[in-house]
């Protein structure tokens, strides 16, 4: 009997697996191997050793990609939760309408990258752009959000906050899950909002927070669509290439542009080796930060 649902477990589960193989475990393994060799897709793999790393260390690109997408990451990540509970905390007090602006906060991320690459140029265009003529409005003087080097990454991370709906409806659900009667001793404990906020509110919603900031920060280090597709999208040549190329972008332009498969490869590996000391790290931070029913992270 055992051994017929073991064998009836993996018949379900094969098609899972076989994809998994195929399209993850197999191609990761390959990548591995071609970080190792000069390929250029035409001609049979070269093996080379590290070499391809030893060149990361020396490419200006390199550290120039890397450093715009940090930066990228670094900000657009805490205003992104930030944009977000603010949102969730609303929606949780708009009683029977809270069904109507949910669907409203969600469309936007329906939304094809693509699409909202080309809204960005629209919008942020430094001379009759609707951002800078909104400002204009209140006497301010936009800047040339497309053009200065500047100000390209800051136009960046405010267009990415197009997309926060599906983290709002994420808080929001963490938010009607606080039980009322913590919020009721606080009152009476003469504790304010913000107090409540502070205490109850954000520990116990704190699971949830982790969970955004984790899967926004592997995202933002991932940054490709909005900025290939408004910068280098059709040949272009704008000023702000180098402000926006980030480390994707320039895998991707090694990868398919130059053909340097090897060299994108081992790109592709360094990403992920930011990206897994990144998580561990804030995986390690979680434990005094987080807190679940039964305690504090482990």
């Amino acid at each position: 009997m055992t051994r017929r649902e073991n064998r009836a477990a993996l018949l379900f589960l094969s098609p899972w697996l076989i994809g998994f193989a195929v399209f993850t475990a197999w191609p990761l393994i390959y990548s591995a191997y071609l970080s190792l060799t000069d390929y250029d897709v035409i001609n049979d793999p070269t093996f080379v050793g590290f070499d391809n790393y030893a060149e990361l260390f020396s490419d200006p690109k390199v550290a120039l990609a890397l450093s715009n997408t940090l930066f990228f990451t670094v900000v657009q990540v805490p205003l992104y939760v930030i944009v977000s509970l603010a949102l969730a905390l609303l929606l949780a007090r708009a009683g029977r309408a809270s069904g109507f602006f949910r669907t409203v906060f969600f469309l936007p991320k329906m939304t094809p990258p693509v699409a909202v690459g080309i809204l960005f140029l629209l919008l942020f265009n430094g001379q009759n752009g609707l951002f800078n003529t909104a400002l204009g409005t209140v006497g301010i003087d936009g800047p040339s959000w497309t053009t200065d080097p500047a100000w390209v990454k800051p136009g960046l991370v405010i267009m990415s906050l197009w997309t926060v709906g599906a983290s709002v409806l994420i808080l929001l659900a963490a938010l009607r899950g606080v039980p009322d009667e913590l919020h009721e001793s606080a009152r009476i404990d003469g504790a304010g909002w913000w107090r409540q906020f502070l205490s109850v509110t954000l520990p116990m919603i704190s699971p949830a927070v982790f969970f955004i900031v984790v899967v926004n920060t592997i995202a933002g280090l991932q940054t490709f669509d909005e900025a290939y597709t408004a910068f280098f999208g059709a040949g272009n040549t704008t000023y702000g290439n180098d402000a926006a190329l980030f480390y994707v972008i320039y895998l991707f332009q090694q990868a398919f542009q130059f053909l340097n498969m090897g060299y994108a490869a081992a790109m592709a590996w360094l990403l992920f080796l930011v990206i897994m000391v990144v998580t561990a790290i804030q995986a390690v931070v979680s434990r005094r930060l987080v807190h679940y029913e039964g305690g504090t992270a482990r």
